[in-house]
Protein backbone atom coordinates (compact mmCIF):
# COMPACT_ATOMS: atom_id res chain seq x y z
CA UNK A 1 0.00 0.00 0.00
CA UNK A 2 0.71 3.69 -0.24
CA UNK A 3 1.53 4.55 3.48
CA UNK A 4 1.42 2.97 6.67
CA UNK A 5 -0.71 4.69 8.93
CA UNK A 6 -3.37 6.40 7.09
CA UNK A 7 -7.22 6.35 7.44
CA UNK A 8 -7.75 5.94 3.77
CA UNK A 9 -4.93 4.00 1.44
CA UNK A 10 -5.93 3.46 -2.33
CA UNK A 11 -3.33 1.61 -4.38
CA UNK A 12 -3.90 1.18 -8.47
CA UNK A 13 -7.48 1.13 -7.96
CA UNK A 14 -8.96 1.12 -10.87
CA UNK A 15 -12.91 1.61 -10.87
CA UNK A 16 -15.83 0.98 -13.65
CA UNK A 17 -18.79 -0.80 -14.32
CA UNK A 18 -18.53 -4.59 -16.54
CA UNK A 19 -14.85 -4.54 -16.03
CA UNK A 20 -14.62 -1.20 -18.22
CA UNK A 21 -12.91 1.15 -16.33
CA UNK A 22 -14.14 4.96 -15.55
CA UNK A 23 -11.06 7.16 -15.15
CA UNK A 24 -7.20 5.81 -15.01
CA UNK A 25 -6.09 4.40 -11.49
CA UNK A 26 -6.38 6.12 -8.05
CA UNK A 27 -3.37 6.05 -5.72
CA UNK A 28 -3.99 7.84 -2.58
CA UNK A 29 -3.50 8.14 1.04
CA UNK A 30 -5.66 10.90 3.54
CA UNK A 31 -4.60 10.78 6.70
CA UNK A 32 -6.13 11.90 10.12
CA UNK A 33 -7.18 15.92 9.76
CA UNK A 34 -6.94 15.79 6.43
CA UNK A 35 -9.76 16.26 3.56
CA UNK A 36 -8.76 14.99 -0.24
CA UNK A 37 -10.92 16.68 -2.74
CA UNK A 38 -11.70 14.73 -5.85
CA UNK A 39 -12.92 17.14 -8.81
CA UNK A 40 -13.32 16.57 -12.48
CA UNK A 41 -16.40 16.72 -15.50
CA UNK A 42 -19.66 15.21 -15.22
CA UNK A 43 -19.12 11.75 -15.79
CA UNK A 44 -15.23 11.82 -15.00
CA UNK A 45 -16.07 8.92 -12.64
CA UNK A 46 -15.58 10.66 -9.31
CA UNK A 47 -18.87 9.42 -8.08
CA UNK A 48 -17.79 6.04 -8.65
CA UNK A 49 -14.27 6.43 -7.06
CA UNK A 50 -16.72 6.87 -4.07
CA UNK A 51 -18.89 4.08 -4.41
CA UNK A 52 -16.02 1.87 -4.87
CA UNK A 53 -14.35 3.07 -1.50
CA UNK A 54 -17.66 3.30 0.06
CA UNK A 55 -17.86 -1.07 -1.03
CA UNK A 56 -21.20 0.01 -2.68
CA UNK A 57 -19.60 -1.82 -5.89
CA UNK A 58 -16.09 -3.79 -5.96
CA UNK A 59 -13.58 -2.40 -7.53
CA UNK A 60 -11.84 -3.81 -11.39
CA UNK A 61 -8.38 -3.73 -9.62
CA UNK A 62 -5.99 -2.29 -7.31
CA UNK A 63 -7.25 -2.11 -3.46
CA UNK A 64 -8.22 0.48 -0.51
CA UNK A 65 -7.86 0.39 2.79
CA UNK A 66 -9.79 2.00 5.43
CA UNK A 67 -7.84 2.23 8.47
CA UNK A 68 -5.87 -0.87 7.44
CA UNK A 69 -9.18 -3.05 6.39
CA UNK A 70 -10.00 -3.89 3.14
CA UNK A 71 -13.45 -2.66 2.01
CA UNK A 72 -16.15 -4.90 2.96
CA UNK A 73 -19.29 -3.37 3.78
CA UNK A 74 -20.57 -6.67 5.03
CA UNK A 75 -18.55 -6.42 7.92
CA UNK A 76 -19.08 -4.67 11.25
CA UNK A 77 -15.91 -3.35 11.66
CA UNK A 78 -15.46 -1.91 7.81
CA UNK A 79 -19.20 -0.17 8.61
CA UNK A 80 -17.83 1.09 11.99
CA UNK A 81 -15.21 3.57 10.39
CA UNK A 82 -17.09 4.96 7.31
CA UNK A 83 -19.87 7.38 6.84
CA UNK A 84 -21.12 7.91 3.05
CA UNK A 85 -23.31 10.39 1.76
CA UNK A 86 -24.46 10.00 -1.70
CA UNK A 87 -27.03 12.13 -3.73
CA UNK A 88 -29.83 9.26 -3.18
CA UNK A 89 -32.86 9.75 -0.71
CA UNK A 90 -33.13 6.37 0.94
CA UNK A 91 -35.67 6.80 4.00
CA UNK A 92 -38.32 5.38 5.73
CA UNK A 93 -41.64 6.51 5.01
CA UNK A 94 -43.15 6.70 8.22
CA UNK A 95 -40.36 7.61 10.24
CA UNK A 96 -40.31 11.38 11.19
CA UNK A 97 -37.44 13.26 11.05
CA UNK A 98 -36.01 13.23 14.66
CA UNK A 99 -36.50 9.72 14.90
CA UNK A 100 -34.68 8.95 11.68
CA UNK A 101 -31.62 10.53 13.69
CA UNK A 102 -32.32 8.47 16.95
CA UNK A 103 -32.29 5.61 14.93
CA UNK A 104 -28.94 6.26 14.09
CA UNK A 105 -27.87 7.32 17.06
CA UNK A 106 -28.64 4.50 19.47
CA UNK A 107 -27.50 2.28 16.45
CA UNK A 108 -24.32 3.18 16.81
CA UNK A 109 -24.49 3.85 20.93
CA UNK A 110 -23.72 7.69 21.09
CA UNK A 111 -24.70 8.19 24.63
CA UNK A 112 -27.03 11.34 25.49
CA UNK A 113 -28.80 10.14 22.05
CA UNK A 114 -32.17 12.51 22.28
CA UNK A 115 -29.07 15.20 22.92
CA UNK A 116 -27.18 14.59 20.08
CA UNK A 117 -30.47 14.81 17.67
CA UNK A 118 -31.49 17.76 19.36
CA UNK A 119 -27.91 19.53 18.17
CA UNK A 120 -28.10 18.21 14.64
CA UNK A 121 -31.41 19.23 14.03
CA UNK A 122 -30.24 23.19 15.16
CA UNK A 123 -27.16 22.78 13.11
CA UNK A 124 -28.74 21.61 10.07
CA UNK A 125 -32.20 23.88 10.42
CA UNK A 126 -34.48 21.24 10.96
CA UNK A 127 -35.39 21.67 14.57
CA UNK A 128 -38.52 23.20 13.07
CA UNK A 129 -39.07 19.58 11.22
CA UNK A 130 -38.36 17.00 13.85
CA UNK A 131 -41.68 15.72 14.04
CA UNK A 132 -42.34 15.47 10.07
CA UNK A 133 -41.74 12.71 7.47
CA UNK A 134 -39.73 13.37 4.89
CA UNK A 135 -42.80 13.14 1.97
CA UNK A 136 -43.26 16.53 3.52
CA UNK A 137 -39.82 18.02 3.69
CA UNK A 138 -38.16 20.07 0.76
CA UNK A 139 -35.89 18.98 -1.20
CA UNK A 140 -32.96 21.03 0.42
CA UNK A 141 -34.24 19.90 3.90
CA UNK A 142 -34.36 16.13 2.97
CA UNK A 143 -30.46 16.49 1.88
CA UNK A 144 -29.37 18.28 5.58
CA UNK A 145 -31.45 14.96 7.03
CA UNK A 146 -28.88 13.26 4.77
CA UNK A 147 -26.09 14.79 5.98
CA UNK A 148 -27.46 15.25 9.29
CA UNK A 149 -27.32 11.36 9.12
CA UNK A 150 -23.89 11.02 7.93
CA UNK A 151 -22.47 13.41 10.50
CA UNK A 152 -24.16 12.38 13.70
CA UNK A 153 -22.48 8.69 13.82
CA UNK A 154 -19.06 8.24 14.83
CA UNK A 155 -16.64 7.87 11.92
CA UNK A 156 -13.08 7.83 10.66
CA UNK A 157 -13.42 8.62 7.32
CA UNK A 158 -16.37 10.69 6.05
CA UNK A 159 -17.24 10.04 1.99
CA UNK A 160 -19.29 12.47 0.21
CA UNK A 161 -20.55 12.99 -2.79
CA UNK A 162 -21.53 16.51 -3.84
CA UNK A 163 -22.48 17.17 -0.55
CA UNK A 164 -23.54 21.10 -1.27
CA UNK A 165 -25.85 20.32 -3.80
CA UNK A 166 -29.81 21.99 -3.24
CA UNK A 167 -28.22 23.79 -0.35
CA UNK A 168 -28.68 27.88 0.09
CA UNK A 169 -25.13 29.76 0.57
CA UNK A 170 -25.45 29.95 4.42
CA UNK A 171 -25.99 26.42 4.75
CA UNK A 172 -22.92 25.76 2.49
CA UNK A 173 -20.63 27.81 4.64
CA UNK A 174 -21.78 25.90 7.73
CA UNK A 175 -21.37 22.31 5.77
CA UNK A 176 -17.64 23.64 5.28
CA UNK A 177 -17.34 24.58 9.09
CA UNK A 178 -18.72 21.32 9.77
CA UNK A 179 -16.27 19.31 7.27
CA UNK A 180 -13.18 21.39 8.72
CA UNK A 181 -14.34 20.38 12.35
CA UNK A 182 -14.27 16.66 11.51
CA UNK A 183 -10.95 16.93 10.44
CA UNK A 184 -9.71 19.33 13.25
CA UNK A 185 -11.05 16.33 15.47
CA UNK A 186 -8.97 14.11 14.16
CA UNK A 187 -10.85 12.48 11.16
CA UNK A 188 -10.26 12.07 7.94
CA UNK A 189 -12.98 12.69 4.54
CA UNK A 190 -12.86 12.58 0.82
CA UNK A 191 -15.12 14.94 -1.10
CA UNK A 192 -16.67 15.11 -4.48
CA UNK A 193 -17.50 19.00 -5.50
CA UNK A 194 -18.27 21.09 -8.22
CA UNK A 195 -18.55 24.20 -5.64
CA UNK A 196 -14.82 26.24 -5.63
CA UNK A 197 -15.42 27.84 -2.34
CA UNK A 198 -15.92 24.76 -0.62
CA UNK A 199 -13.24 22.42 -2.74
CA UNK A 200 -10.62 25.14 -1.54
CA UNK A 201 -11.99 25.86 1.89
CA UNK A 202 -11.97 22.30 3.02
CA UNK A 203 -9.56 20.43 1.18
CA UNK A 204 -5.62 19.90 1.61
CA UNK A 205 -5.12 17.85 -1.41
CA UNK A 206 -7.11 16.87 -4.15
CA UNK A 207 -7.21 14.45 -6.96
CA UNK A 208 -8.17 15.97 -10.55
CA UNK A 209 -9.94 13.11 -12.75
CA UNK A 210 -9.33 13.96 -16.66
CA UNK A 211 -9.20 10.64 -17.95
CA UNK A 212 -6.05 9.88 -16.09
CA UNK A 213 -6.15 10.67 -12.05
CA UNK A 214 -3.77 13.57 -10.78
CA UNK A 215 -3.15 14.01 -7.20
CA UNK A 216 -2.50 17.59 -6.57
CA UNK A 217 -0.90 18.70 -3.59
CA UNK A 218 -1.90 21.78 -0.99
CA UNK A 219 -0.85 25.42 -2.20
CA UNK A 220 -1.80 24.98 -5.75
CA UNK A 221 -5.57 26.48 -5.82
CA UNK A 222 -5.50 27.41 -9.41
CA UNK A 223 -4.86 23.50 -10.06
CA UNK A 224 -7.91 23.14 -7.47
CA UNK A 225 -10.22 25.20 -9.53
CA UNK A 226 -8.84 24.07 -12.84
CA UNK A 227 -10.20 20.83 -11.88
CA UNK A 228 -13.79 21.38 -11.62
Amino acid sequence: MTETGAVLEAEQLVVGYGGAAVCGEVTAAVHSGQVLGVVGVNGAGKSTVLQTLAGRQPAISGEARIQGLLVDPDTVPFRRQVAAVFDDDLFFPSLSVAEHLLLVARGHSLPNPELRVAAELKFFGLDGRADAVPDALSSGQRRRLLLAAGFIRPASLLILDEPEQRLDPVMRDALARRIKGHAEAGGAAVLVTHDPGLLVETAGSCLVIKGEVELVEPGDGAAFIAGL
